[in-house]
């Protein structure tokens, strides 16, 4: 299991210096936010070309909704999320968070045909469909994150995300577990890890109260030893605020987790 930190939460003027400053504290990968990475494909290239420090996933970014009414932003968002795919196969990605959709339904309820929540998981899988295979191809997987219901309606638990991706039935899918979310959702997170097994590809790490991890009340220990049991070997990477300077935050957090991975 490798550790990684999301760009935006590190110090640094280039994305050079924050890179290098993730080696520094003890990363072995950075997650990039989706949002202009194509735009800067070729700077951010260069800068992880031969750094030791690799690009673990992309986190986001896309316009449009995937579950939209409007074609037009359904549209957008499937032409945005194929060339992140593309563009985060070229880096060595592991994957590019999906979140199908923020806050409430958008869709209607068209009873007695079908119900809001049919209607959404039908054309969830009808669109992920194509998607699943881009990233497939591209060597990029597509990552269905759960959130907490304070964030969206459709995807809280892992064995929600779990049952879209068997109705998708590709290898360009798979799902990923943010511990902050998954001690609101989950009654137990490190059962819910077991469970998953190798459907869980990425990690996010926050503590109970959304920062850095060893400041809450969140078992990571548990957590981490459920991964290893399902044979998880992939990037665990920090999305949470900070308490204190960054670099002492981070410097710390990296220590904390490496003790609770031993």
């Amino acid at each position: 299991m490798k550790l990684a930190v999301q760009e935006g939460m590190l110090p640094g003027r280039s994305l050079m210096e924050r890179v290098d400053r993730a080696a520094e504290y003890g990363f072995e990968g950075v997650e990039l936010g989706g949002d202009r990475l194509c735009e800067r494909f070729e700077e951010v290239a260069r800068v992880f070309e031969d750094h030791a420090v690799n690009v673990s996933t992309i986190c986001s970014g896309y316009g449009g909704c995937l579950l939209d009414p409007d074609k037009v932003q359904r549209d957008r968002a499937v032409e945005d999320i194929q060339r992140l795919l593309e563009a985060g196969g070229r880096l060595g990605a592991v994957g590019l968070i999906c979140v199908p959709v923020f806050g409430g339904p958008r869709l209607p309820d068209l009873s007695p045909l079908k119900p809001t929540r049919t209607l959404e998981m039908d054309l969830l899988v009808d669109l992920l469909g194509p998607l699943s295979e881009t990233a497939a191809q591209a060597k990029c997987l597509l990552l269905i994150e759960p959130l907490n219901r304070y964030e969206t309606h459709l995807i809280n638990r892992l064995t929600q995300a779990i049952a879209v991706a068997r109705r998708v039935g590709s290898k360009g899918i798979a799902v990923m577990a943010d511990l902050f979310h998954m001690s609101i959702e989950e009654d137990d997170p490190a059962e819910a890890i077991r469970a998953a097994g190798k459907h869980i590809r990425h990690v996010h790490l926050a503590d109970s109260q959304r920062l850095q991890p060893g400041t809450g009340h969140t078992n990571f220990r548990a957590a981490f030893r459920a991964l290893r049991e399902t044979g998880f070997s992939d990037y665990m990477a920090l999305e949470c605020g900070l308490r204190g300077r960054p670099g002492a935050a981070l410097s710390e957090c990296v220590k904390f987790l490496k003790k609770q991975l031993r």
